[in-house]
């Protein structure tokens, strides 16, 4: 799969453009993402782990992108995307790559099937052995049973209302007394497991609708079977925020809902479907322009993850620990006198998201601290950073959270958690109604002498103990009084509507960030005119925005190199002649999700060095980041972190040979040659401590190998 379909079919929509397609960009990510699927240096459950994560991302594209895109062609929207393409054009040249992909998707899944059945993991068998039918016979009668409900499909009964993700069955059935047809559905309850294991030594799974079909005759006694068709629903789930809501928390709580309905994008059929059956759906449903998809595997591939978790260690990657900074060790655990030596930042997954943690409980215990303010966009459902606001409100500490309703799929948990906050008594703001608060900031302000100083937390990553095991972020703790001076104008800005004004170290979008960075990239290019080092180095997960991407094409004909690693998306066409031909773009899927947002430029000086300017942020370079998100773009200046950040972080991301992919003119995107001395980041930042977070180790001669520009050197 080393050639992307996606990015291919957007060659062919964008080859004289200035721009790639931003849907089709990322339909070539997820093919990268299933790419690793097939990645034989993987365990077979890790590959699985990817199969499964590429069926979870398509679901939200469709549930979102594809699903703004047929709402644009209902309201008779004529805006076009960057590349020229209207929403109809896009909706189809989706429509073409989403047939390679999907049909990429179960091919893999074969494969994978044989190789897990030779490890001793498989699923059931058309024909089972009499002990395990038995088995399946009583499971279905103690455990399905009682929580499906069939219904008939005539004009007795209504249609019954299919969730979003909902998944049933329809079964073609003849009366046994009066051989009248009868048509039955069977919706498949969320909270049933996707697949069953079957006990045993060897793993036996079998999924919820093969256990329902194979058991029919429990269910429809007196009736003959003639046919079952297996289906999948997904509907739009975008929630669209008015702009004349007075009330966001009551508004969330009905578009909730309103998502659960929302108008079909997707109808996935399985097997042999019956051709009555399908029409009926097809009516039923309200398919209006939305995409049916009819496959002889399988349907849902996120629920695969089931498989993924069987306890079997062999077949996966070895279990990673994370270190505990020996900065703060040093200091017994003591994090704020750790942060008054000196800034530190914290590499996640690398080193534990328990710093974080630990910030805020000690926050919530010290007796000299005053205040504690808090931004959170995603916190997860078991969120110890809850816990720790929670417990320094009762504390009696002045407590504000700045919780984000707006943040996809989590809205839901979100309103929990800010229902439990404010009955602890801290003050919840839910920020603005236009813009969401994706800037990720804590403002901790303690009594110290005969005054008080400023603690400030600056991430590129949410505020979530489970993704920070897995994604690639960085925690930036600083005392720096001009930091928390700029912090406390943010949630100024955030709660009381307060414009900050001129800020120090902080820019903050939609007021000044895009200005920041354009000024620096045009320091740039003054600095190529001028024949001095001018270089620029980017880490993002995606890159879309037009005037940004004109920006960097600007730096390059002037003669500014621009290095950038964009996980995701990106409609910058690099490597074009009188365009873009000093522009590289790679891409990194690995075992962790690569997520931090970092930015650098020479400034006169070949990078890496230390005259460089070195920021990290919590926005992409994205048109909504820059102007309908309340983001940060934070300064480095410490030495010693920004000598970590530019150097070693940076600096890995762009070495790495052995999960990369470069992005051809023509769109299409192909594994990097590992070359002699293939270099693996997360393998080297696994094996080798960070450079902020050592404190004395850092002169006791164990010297962390230094990373240089030669192509897999460390």
């Amino acid at each position: 799969m080393e050639e992307q379909g996606a990015a291919e079919q957007q060659s062919k929509q964008t080859s004289s453009g200035r721009y790639f397609n931003r849907e089709l960009s990322w339909l070539a990510f997820n093919q990268r993402v299933l790419a690793e699927a097939e990645n034989p240096d993987y365990p077979l459950l890790e590959r699985l782990r990817f199969l499964s994560i590429s069926g979870s991302n398509l679901d939200e594209f469709m549930m979102v992108r594809v699903a703004g895109l047929a709402g644009q062609i209902r309201r008779q929207i004529d805006e076009v995307s960057v590349d020229g393409m209207t929403a109809s054009q896009q909706l189809a040249a989706i429509r073409e790559a989403l047939k390679d992909l999907e049909a990429q998707q179960q091919a893999i899944w074969l494969d994978l099937q044989a190789l897990l059945a030779g490890v001793g993991i498989s699923l059931a068998a058309s024909k089972l052995a009499a002990v395990q039918t038995s088995w399946l016979k009583d499971y279905f009668l103690e455990h399905i049973l009682p929580v499906i409900t069939p219904q008939a499909i005539d004009p007795a009964h209504p249609f019954p209302f299919i969730s979003n993700q909902g998944m049933g069955i329809l079964f073609s059935l003849v009366r046994n007394a009066d051989n009248a047809p009868v048509m039955e559905m069977v919706l498949i309850p969320a909270a049933l497991p996707r697949f069953v294991r079957l006990p045993g030594e060897k793993a036996v799974f079998i999924s919820v609708e093969d256990l329902i079909c194979r058991n029919a005759a429990l269910l429809f006694p007196g009736f003959e079977l003639l046919g079952t068709g297996v289906f999948r629903v997904l509907r739009d789930s975008d929630i669209e925020v008015e702009e004349d809501a007075e009330d966001l928390v009551r508004y969330y709580r009905t578009a909730i809902q309103r998502r659960r309905r929302g108008m079909v994008i997707q109808l996935q059929l399985q097997g042999d479907f019956d051709p009555t059956a399908e029409k009926l759906l097809r009516d039923q449903l309200g398919m209006d322009r939305a995409i049916v998809n009819k496959t002889a595997g399988l349907v849902g591939f996120s629920g695969l993850s089931v498989i993924v978790d069987e306890g079997r260690p062999d077949l996966k990657f070895e279990p990673y620990s994370p270190r505990y900074p020996e900065r703060v060790l040093e200091h017994d655990g003591d994090c704020f006198t750790a942060i008054r030596e000196k800034d530190l930042v914290i590499h996640h997954p690398y080193e534990s998201f328990e710093v974080v943690v630990d910030f805020l409980r000690q926050a919530a215990q010290d007796p000299d601290v005053v205040a504690i303010k808090q931004t959170l966009y995603r916190a997860g459902k078991q969120s110890a950073v809850i816990a720790a606001l929670i417990a320094a409100a009762e504390a009696g500490k002045s407590v504000t959270a700045v919780v984000e309703l707006k943040a996809r799929f989590d809205e839901e948990q979100n309103l929990l958690w800010a229902s439990q906050l404010e009955r602890a008594g801290v003050q919840v703001i839910y920020g603005f109604v236009d813009w969401k608060t994706h800037a990720k900031v804590s403002m901790v302000v303690r009594r110290e002498g005969d005054g008080y100083r400023t603690y400030c937390h600056f991430g590129t990553g949410n505020y979530h103990p489970v993704t920070a095991r897995t994604y690639t972020d960085l925690s930036f703790f600083t005392a720096d009084p001009e930091y928390g001076r700029d912090a406390g104008k943010l949630f100024n800005f955030i709660t009381g509507y307060v414009e900050p004004g001129e800020t120090e170290l902080l820019s903050i979008s939609p007021i000044g960030l895009r200005a920041k960075l354009y000024a620096c990239i045009d320091h740039e290019i003054a600095n190529a005119a001028s024949g001095r080092p001018a270089a620029i180095w980017g880490k993002l997960n995606s890159l879309t925005d037009p005037a940004l991407i004109d920006r960097l094409y600007a730096a390059s004909a002037a003669g500014v190199e621009v290095r950038l690693a964009v996980r995701g998306i990106c409609c910058l066409r690099p490597g074009v002649e009188d365009l873009s031909e000093n522009i590289m773009v790679k891409s990194i899927i690995g075992r962790f999700l690569e997520h931090s947002r970092i930015w650098a430029f020479a400034n006169g000086a070949a990078l890496p060095s230390a005259r460089a300017k070195v920021f990290i942020s919590s926005a992409d370079g994205m048109s909504r980041n820059f102007d309908r998100r309340v983001e940060l773009l934070v300064a480095i200046r410490n030495r010693t972190v920004h000598d970590q950040v530019l150097s070693q972080v940076l600096l890995a991301n762009l070495l790495d040979t052995e999960q990369s992919w470069l992005l051809e003119p023509d769109g299409t995107y192909h594994r990097m040659d590992k070359g002699d001395n293939p270099f693996n980041l997360h393998r080297y930042f696994m094996t080798n401590p960070s450079l902020s977070g050592r404190g004395a180790a850092l002169s006791s001669g164990r010297e962390v190998p230094k990373l240089t520009l030669r192509r897999g050197g460390a």
